[in-house]
């Protein structure tokens, strides 16, 4: 079945093997679905959501236009590295100003729990990191993948949300990333 995918390339910096590993999904996803690309390394906006949600602050285009592929898609792909354990911060600045009350989800008078408004969608957090996977999970506790995972894409309705660990980078070989190109090439086909 053919599915509307949103691809996020989510390395501030342009040149990266996170963002090879992203634009090799697209590349590859494009063969049986419909696929926009977005590239964080593009955007220009003010990460800060300086007054948290007291008072609005205008959305610079670049943000517009991923809430729009955001509101889009059915399948979003966020191809991420690791930074100190946790999302880089351009990442989170993206997160903060766009996922917005009224737009992600919705405080509603005598409820504690707010209302999800990007229900029905599903996602997958590929994340690249030079640690190894089994050690950022068994000793660091994955805080990324659970914060990404749970406390932001469940918190506003996005269901099935899978992920993948892929490391370390650092020291990878050819070979290596050969494989972790091709597995990524394999599930942009499926868009899973």
């Amino acid at each position: 079945m053919r599915k509307r995918v949103l691809v996020l390339a989510a390395n501030p910096k342009a040149d990266s093997f996170v963002n090879t590993l992203a634009d090799t999904y697209a590349r590859s996803a494009r063969q049986k679905h419909d696929v926009k690309l977005l590239n964080l390394a593009d955007m220009t906006f003010n990460v800060d959501l300086a007054d948290g949600y007291t008072k609005d602050q205008p959305l610079e285009d670049s943000l517009k236009a991923f809430q729009a592929a955001l509101t889009w898609c059915e399948h979003l792909v966020i191809f991420t590295p690791n930074w100190w354990g946790a999302l880089p911060a351009k990442l989170k600045g993206l997160i903060d100003r766009t996922f917005l009350p009224g737009f992600a989800f919705q405080y509603e008078k005598g409820m504690s729990i707010p209302k999800k408004l990007l229900q029905g969608k599903t996602t997958r957090i590929v994340m690249t990191m030079d640690t190894p996977p089994w050690y950022y999970v068994l000793f660091q506790g994955a805080p990324a993948i659970r914060q990404l995972k749970t406390a932001t894409l469940k918190f506003v309705g996005f269901g099935a949300v899978t992920s993948r660990m892929i490391g370390p980078i650092i020291s990878s070989t050819n070979a290596s990333r050969e494989k972790w190109l091709n597995e990524m090439s394999k599930l942009g086909l499926s868009a899973s």
